[in-house]
């Protein structure tokens, strides 16, 4: 679907109805740091980091990718909780570089084992919200060494779900988000919170907490 297909559908739907958070009123009213239904994945991500106790205020978050979905949300989240923000693309120059900058770095573009080792700043949080499957064993052999587990899942299974990090960012970064596991099923639990805030909005009252 193209882009102008795809925001036709989105704005076919009622803004007190818009869980996923893709509607032009939604994210007007995130810009304006005053949300009531938030994009899922990036508040799941919100979420994580502050059920874990990792601050935001005042640190530089590092984004890859300009979504609708995920980038540009994600961006805002961070910028609303006073993080200095970056948002990276396709076209950012010496992207390793800029990356090593971040407190916490966010991946989010669909390609998979993009950010290695010298993307990654020691110590640095890494938020894994790629989800690739991947089904050609010279990219699974680049991923995952002999003998690693997942390895030996795709030469069974023909295929195996990874992240847009490279596994061996682990051995760098402070926290890292596995994949799968990681931001996936927060985005599910941000979708069904939409739904009940939603609801309740429609009825009148609201959700605690």
């Amino acid at each position: 679907m193209g882009a102008g297909a795809q925001q036709r559908v989105f704005d076919t739907i009622a803004a007190d109805k818009d869980v996923d958070g893709f509607s032009a009123e939604s994210v007007g009213l995130l810009v304006q740091n005053r949300p009531k239904l938030v994009a899922c994945t990036p508040a799941g991500v919100i979420e994580l980091l502050e059920r874990e106790g990792i601050a935001i205020a005042g640190r530089h978050a590092v984004v890859i990718g300009r979504s609708d979905i995920v980038g540009k949300p994600m961006a805002l989240l961070f910028l609303h909780r006073d993080a200095t923000v970056t948002i990276c693309h396709s076209r950012t120059p010496d992207l390793p570089s800029m990356c090593r900058q971040a407190d916490i770095l966010v991946a989010a573009v669909g390609k998979a084992g993009l950010v290695t080792r010298d993307f990654v700043k020691p110590g640095a949080t890494v938020v894994d919200v790629g989800m690739n499957r991947v089904t050609d064993p010279a990219v699974a052999s680049r991923l995952f060494p002999a003998g690693h587990a997942k390895l030996a899942s795709f030469q069974s299974k023909g295929s195996v779900l990874v992240g847009d990090v490279h596994p061996d960012v682990a051995e760098v970064a402070g926290a890292f988000t596995p994949v799968p596991g990681g931001v996936g099923p927060l985005t599910i639990t941000m979708l069904m919170m939409n739904t009940l805030r939603a609801a309740r909005a429609r009825v009148g009252s609201s959700v605690a907490g």
